[in-house]
């Protein structure tokens, strides 16, 4: 996006000045003179008559031409203890620098002649606007404050430097739309006693003069906008066009290796001076349950357990775990909804020395099955129908308390830091893959954040996500092992940002990790809280799982300020430990909508490489390497897939990891997050690799050939984010069938939200899917439809209804017999449409209810009957 110059900023831009000592022999009344004589001459390039100055003449060289005046100004300078200096500013466009250098010698000369000047050129109209440079990190504050730098080159020419600039823009700059490049070149002569700008301030972000001395040396003069361009950027960028066109090799890396040490050492933040301490987590909780036994430690819909019943229970389902023959070093699935059951199983796990599998159980039969297989558990703990897996039994928590009570042995081992957790993520090879973390990642990531937060035993935190998302490690964990409440959020309660409202008022919750999809509905919430209703009042609101535009913001601030509230934006990967950076958001971010996930916690540190793995400086774009304590084990049972991902660092021969995750460094060390490299998608805070859904629609018998895009949505909470497919159907197969075996295989936030039949997948040149190709995604099942459409009963109730779904899915028509789900809704939409038919006063749905009513019809009948018995005002029906 370009940026509007400012009116000075454009004048001085237009503008550029030759500054030179006069010689002994030049006297001012003769410069007078001549000036003068080519007023006559050449009648409205220059004004009436010299100036003369006794301050600066450096500081007269960057001074621009008045507006709407001649387009040549020339001043004197008096120096009392050297030579006068004489200084030419013209309009660049109309006095060109090789006549302005001409007017020069003909001013200063023993025999001058005629005037050189062919004539005064019209004036050209400036460009109003510069490119956006997004790499140059410049401080829109400081936006027309100039600065300059100067690099000598020797034994080069100009088309070497031409080249060694443009190969330098290359490795700074993304492709863009075709428009003007961000830099501005121009080559001249070296000329003693003379000094030439090109131009008083940069007509681009960064301009470059390059002056050819007699002994073939080129000097370089910079100017570089700080509001666009960092001064670091640009002396880093300096540095690199110099040595490129010293040695123009085009794989040269960017940075020598001592300035790549340096950089790496800018993204590093050293670990907490603090001794590291025990690094299992069950040990660090059963001190805790020693020194502070009736604490609260979960609290959920049945009760609290204090610190000393949450180990004491935690004992019992580890000693279930021995009698069932469970060794140390196993991996134990944990299929249970979120209840203070479930803290207690992974408790349980912990405490037996083995690594805990969480597993959602609203997700389809197939994926748990792959995953218990995979994960290769013996045994799951469940209290439902967990799916049959070979080699693998279920037990039931009561289970283990009763063969529990019958084991006398010791439940606990020795290990010093064995796996904690096996979390597994979305995979491109259409099966997710398991991450292996261990006690003392998770353990450093509390040591790291603690302190700097303030977390201690007065917190009350929630536990609101899916323990199948590592978001619920930092939740359970950052709560437990800092010695506060975890309130356990019921799943009806966590899809309804009304009832969580309400619970975060109720339990008075003080931290509170959010996806910011999420907290964008508990912001609409707050706000249709009635007057003076309890209101929800944490101290500390930690973002994460998908990017964040600090824009949504601003009615959270004008509610609560941020001295009475913390928001934290953090970034992080399953595979670094949940989180990798952290930086407070302000409410001057609602206004810049700054990408800036801050810099690294103590003890990680995070880089930009190139496609080498090459370190690059702040500003380029690349791929995110991170480091430090929560670099994961790998992925289980992948080998060759952990090799390519974590990778030992040939400077410093740390062990990193690749995240595929698109970002830039920052001067200061903070981290910007540009989206991804690869496939691999943020959806509603799951992390989604539009491959893995693609192999699974391959995998099916009615589909040929697959495309999958994700859709961004335009919505503050992301709510219409939607994942769309296409597909090349066999004979006789239908999109409904399609989809049906989707669902066998992926949780519902995978399965697309539209699947679009085309006769061929589009492809590039290149053979790339050529996106721009695809037709407009329709409905899951359109065109499928048997007969002519069902007519709703002739009310405004189902038209209502109707056009509200249809709205909210951004579809033509909604249908009485069309399921929600079906034809592309998703939880955040539920909510918009139950919130929408409350503004219209139509009776109140719970999330339950719709869950049970999603075929259109079924739902207008709910409506109906509630509001036939006067529950809730609206159209009539």
């Amino acid at each position: 996006m370009a940026t509007q110059l400012s009116p000075s900023l454009e004048r001085a831009a237009a503008c550029h000045s030759l500054l030179l000592r006069l010689p002994p022999a030049a006297r001012a009344d003769t410069v007078d003179g001549r000036l003068a004589r080519l007023a006559e001459h050449r009648p409205g390039v220059i004004g009436p008559r010299l100036w003369r100055s006794r301050g600066s003449g450096a500081r007269e060289a960057l001074r621009p031409l008045r507006a709407g005046g001649a387009p040549l100004r020339a001043v004197l300078v008096e120096n009392p203890e050297g030579p006068a200096e004489l200084v030419l500013v013209a309009d660049r466009c109309r006095i060109p620098a090789a006549e302005l250098a001409a007017l020069a010698d003909w001013l200063t000369a023993d025999d001058p002649g005629e005037p050189p000047l062919a004539g005064s050129r019209p004036a050209k109209q400036a460009p109003a606007a510069r490119p956006a440079t997004p790499w140059g990190l410049g401080d829109p504050r400081r936006a027309g404050r100039v600065s300059t730098l100067t690099r000598t080159v020797p034994g080069t020419d100009e088309a070497r430097l031409r080249k060694a600039t443009a190969l330098t823009l290359s490795r700074y700059e993304e492709e863009h739309d075709g428009g003007p490049g961000p830099l501005h070149l121009e080559f001249g002569e070296a000329r003693p006693g003379r000094a030439y700008t090109p131009a008083l301030a940069p007509p681009l972000p960064m301009s470059w003069y390059w002056e050819r001395a007699a002994d073939g040396t080129h000097t370089g003069h910079c100017q570089y906008d700080e509001g666009a361009i960092a001064a670091d950027v640009a002396h880093s960028f300096a540095d690199h066009l110099a040595r490129t066109a010293t040695d123009p090799d085009p794989g040269a890396p960017v940075l020598t290796d001592n300035a790549a040490r340096a950089v790496l050492a800018l993204g590093s933040t050293p670990a907490p001076a603090t001794a590291p301490g025990e690094p299992r987590i069950d040990r660090r909780i059963a001190e805790l349950a020693r020194l502070r036994p009736d604490a609260p430690a979960v609290s959920d819909e049945d009760g609290t357990l204090s610190y000393r019943e949450l180990t004491e229970r935690a004992d019992l389902l580890a000693a279930g775990l021995r009698a069932l023959g469970v060794t140390p070093g196993s991996r134990i699935g944990v299929c249970l909804d979120r209840s203070a059951t479930t803290v207690v199983a992974f408790l349980a796990v912990l405490r037996t020395g083995c690594a805990y599998v969480p597993m959602d159980p609203r997700y389809p039969a197939g994926r748990l099955r792959h995953t218990a297989t995979d994960a290769g558990v013996p045994l799951v703990i469940t209290t439902g129908d967990f799916p049959a897996t070979d080699g693998v039994r279920t037990a039931t928590p009561e289970e283990l308390a009763t063969a529990g009570a019958r084991w006398t042995e010791p439940v606990t081992d020795d290990a010093a830091n064995p796996p904690a957790y096996v979390i597994y993520t979305s995979g491109s090879t259409g099966r997710p893959k398991g991450v292996t973390v261990p006690h003392a990642n998770v353990t450093a990531l509390i040591r790291a954040t603690a302190p700097t937060y303030g977390l201690g035993p007065d917190d009350v935190w929630t536990f609101f996500h899916s323990s199948a998302f590592d978001f619920s490690v930092w939740e359970i964990w950052g709560c437990l092992l800092t010695g506060g409440r975890l309130t356990v959020v019921p799943y009806w309660v966590s899809r309804s940002p009304d009832d969580f409202r309400d619970l975060l008022a109720e339990r008075r919750v003080t931290v509170l990790s959010q996806t910011p999809s999420a907290f964008s509905q508990l912001i609409e919430a707050d706000r249709r809280a009635a007057p003076g209703a309890a209101r929800p009042a944490p101290r500390l609101v930690v973002f994460g799982g998908e990017p964040l535009d600090p824009r949504t913001l601003g009615p959270w601030f004008a509610e609560h300020p941020p001295s009475a509230c913390r928001l934290v934006n953090m970034f992080g990967i399953t595979e670094t430990t949940v989180h990798v950076t952290a930086r407070t958001v302000t409410p001057a971010d609602t206004v810049a909508g700054t990408r800036s996930v801050g810099r690294a916690l103590p003890g990680w540190s995070v880089s930009v490489r190139d496609e080498h793995g090459r370190v690059l400086p702040p500003g380029p774009a690349g791929e995110i390497w991170v480091g430090g304590a929560g670099i994961a084990e790998g992925y289980l049972g992948q080998p060759e897939l952990t090799a390519e991902r974590f990778v030992t660092d040939p400077l410093t021969g740390e062990r990193l990891y690749r995240s595929g995750d698109k970002g830039r460094l920052r001067p200061d060390g903070g981290l910007e997050h540009l989206g991804r490299i690869d496939s691999q998608v943020k959806i509603r805070g799951h992390r989604v690799e539009l491959d893995e859904i693609r192999a699974v629609l391959l995998a099916t018998p009615q589909v040929a050939g697959a495309a999958v895009i994700l859709r961004e949505g335009s919505r503050s909470d992301r709510a219409d984010a939607r994942i769309d497919a296409y597909a090349v159907l066999r004979p006789g197969a239908t999109v409904r069938q399609a989809l049906a075996e989707c669902r066998l295989v992926l949780p519902d936030y995978m399965v697309p939200g539209t699947l679009t039949e085309v006769p061929e997948i589009p492809l590039t040149l290149n053979g790339k899917l050529d996106t721009a190709r695809l037709p407009q995604p329709r409905a899951a099942h359109a065109g499928e439809r048997p007969g002519p459409a069902p007519r709703p009963a002739a009310d405004d109730l189902a038209a209502t209804v109707l056009k509200l779904w249809a709205h909210h899915l951004d579809l033509a028509e909604v249908r009485p017999d069309d399921n929600f789900f079906e034809i592309g809704g998703n939880s955040l939409l539920v909510i918009r449409v139950l919130a929408e038919l409350r503004d219209l006063g139509l009776p109140k749905v719970s999330m339950p209810e719709f869950y049970r009513h999603t075929d259109a019809g079924r739902f207008i009948e709910l409506l109906r009957s509630r509001h036939t018995s006067g529950d809730g005002e609206g159209p009539a029906a």
